[in-house]
Order: structure tokens, then C-alpha cells, then sequence
């Protein structure tokens, strides 16, 4: 399905930044104030992520928002 298409690819991008960024999911959750599960489940496409969190987590990364999305 599309759906799970769109939130593999935003998890792996999710995922890429991160680790460039050297946090953990643990760190990167603290930073976001997001708890370290729901990123997992986010970077694997399992979970659909609402606009506000995709905002704390470029935050977070001290990054636009726009660059999440970029391939």
C-alpha cells in the first residue's frame, strides 16, 4: 500500500539524519520530547507520525522541517 510506502521513506530519512546527527533514539526522543519507542516505530514505517511531532523532531535535529522530507 502507498501509505506504508510514504512512512517507510520518511522513516529511513528520519533514521539517515539521526545517526548523521550521532544521537541515538533514546537521545534524539529526549531532545523531541518524544518517547524513544514511538521514534522506532516511526523510523520503521509502523507508525503514522502527526505534523506536530515531525516539528519537535526537526527541531531536535536543528533542522527545517523541509529537510525531513527531502530524498
Amino acid at each position: 500500500m502507498i501509505t506504508t510506502q510514504i512512512r517507510k521513506k520518511f522513516g529511513n530519512r528520519l533514521r539517515d539524519l539521526r545517526k548523521q546527527a550521532g544521537l541515538s533514539q533514546e537521545e534524539l526522543g529526549f531532545k523531541a520530547g518524544i518517547h524513544r519507542t514511538y521514534i522506532g516505530a516511526v523510523e520503521r514505517g509502523e507508525q503514522n507520525i502527526s505534523i506536530e511531532n515531525v516539528h519537535k523532531l526537526a527541531k531536535a535535529l536543528k533542522i527545517s522541517t523541509k529537510e525531513l522530507f527531502e530524498t
